[in-house]
């Protein structure tokens, strides 16, 4: 049986975030009917069936994403997640008791500011972060079209901890909340929200997104998501958009 494990601390909303809304709207009015960034990825554990470091496997799962996309793969080992998890959070290898998860937008700040190990001679570095409201709909599909994916937070329930079935609302099942989980959201269409968990793909329905997700942020990447053209596979300028964020908050 396939071990998981959980990690994300109860979501911290600070105000100082960037709200993405109006500058995503303003930039994309309409979003396409679907996307998936990423349909065909075989996705690692990235030691989230022993570690609660499911915040950065989210990063991991975020950069593999848009390199994808955008140019060529770069994929995390399981030694840069753990790096990462034990930078950002205080774990200790081999202590248990220091395996605590973290709060997502703790594991954002310090990903903009300090960075997080990578393959190769470079460390990775997210240009901004804005949230996005779980329940404007509209807004988180123009995020994962625009900017490749969005990066949330569930307050999971005990009947999606285990199985690979798609995550939809049962209220004949366990519905005790387990506890936090971060996930990447890197596609979606009319019916299902895609994303990748504890190595595999997955869908989930509208309906449980409501009801479980607690924070919503879109991330922007320049090193990552932009071509040498410095425009995103869809040609949006993102040093654009990062100005409008930075003047919406003045």
């Amino acid at each position: 049986m396939i071990q998981r494990k959980l990690g994300k601390k109860p979501a911290r909303l600070d105000p100082r975030t960037y709200r993405l809304a109006g500058p995503l709207h303003y930039r994309l009015s309409e979003p396409p009917p679907s996307v998936n960034w990423a349909p065909s990825v075989v996705w690692p554990m990235w030691c989230n069936d022993t570690l609660g470091c499911c915040t950065q496997v989210s990063v991991a799962s975020a950069i593999r994403t848009w390199t994808g996309a955008a140019l060529t793969p770069i994929e995390l080992t399981d030694t840069h997640v753990v790096e990462n998890y034990s930078a950002e959070s205080g774990y200790v290898p081999g202590s248990p008791m220091s395996d605590r998860g973290a709060v997502e937008v703790d594991v954002l700040s310090r990903w903009c500011r300090e960075g997080y190990e990578r393959p190769g001679q470079t460390r990775d570095y997210l240009t901004a972060f804005g949230y996005v409201s779980p329940a404007d709909t509209a807004s988180v599909h123009r995020a994962i079209a625009m900017l490749g994916g969005l990066y949330i937070g569930l307050s999971l329930p005990n009947y999606a901890c285990s199985g690979d079935a798609d995550w939809v609302i049962d209220p004949t099942a366990d519905n005790r909340i387990a506890g936090g989980h971060a996930v990447w959201l890197h596609g979606y269409d009319a019916d299902w929200l895609y994303l990748n968990t504890w190595g595999a793909p997955r869908r989930m329905s509208y309906g449980f997104f409501a009801q479980y997700c607690d924070e919503a942020y879109g991330l922007i990447s320049r090193q990552n998501w932009t071509t040498l053209k410095n425009v995103s596979p869809r040609a949006e300028n993102l040093e654009e958009l990062v100005g409008e964020l930075r003047a919406a908050a003045e």
